[in-house]
């Protein structure tokens, strides 16, 4: 999970697109499905493909205080939490995922290697790249989960 971090951070271009998700998962195969369902992202291939525009989306980040699990609007904060986004999405929302910041320096040297494949990929690079590797052996199996964790 810390290496997910340390990548994430060094990705450009990711966004929020149900559209464009919708589409990657109708093309994509049933052994990837079922990879995707295993790592318990499931519940994203049911989410509608919205048209919905990026300061829109924006601003609903922004608008999100994490530590305090609210959503700010014009018309007051409420509380969101954590189990009813996972139920709604079919997602796992239970406990931190990622506890602690992430040190570059003290990833293994596997990591390091896996960390410097992804460092400065785009969304399109990442999306091509899971759209066209292969699930045939256990290697490609890992390959494809890493990408698709890094595209979502």
């Amino acid at each position: 999970m810390t290496l997910i971090l340390l990548c994430l951070q060094q990705t450009k271009d990711l966004k929020c697109a149900t559209k464009l998700l919708s589409e990657k998962f109708e093309n994509m195969s049933k052994e990837k499905k079922a990879i995707v369902r295993d790592l318990g992202f499931g519940g994203l291939m049911h989410i509608s493909p919205m048209r919905v525009h990026h300061k829109l989306l924006k601003k609903l980040a922004n608008s999100f205080k994490l530590g305090k699990n609210t959503l700010k609007t014009s018309y007051g904060s409420f509380r969101v939490k954590p189990s009813t986004i996972g139920a709604a999405l079919g997602l796992n929302a239970s406990g931190d995922l990622f506890p602690e910041k992430v040190s570059y320096k003290e990833l293994s040297k596997e990591n390091k290697q896996i960390f410097r494949r992804f460092q400065g990929k785009t969304l399109k690079n990442l999306t091509d790249e899971m759209m066209s590797i292969g699930v045939g052996n256990e290697q490609d199996r890992l390959m494809f989960k890493r990408i698709f964790i890094l595209y979502i």
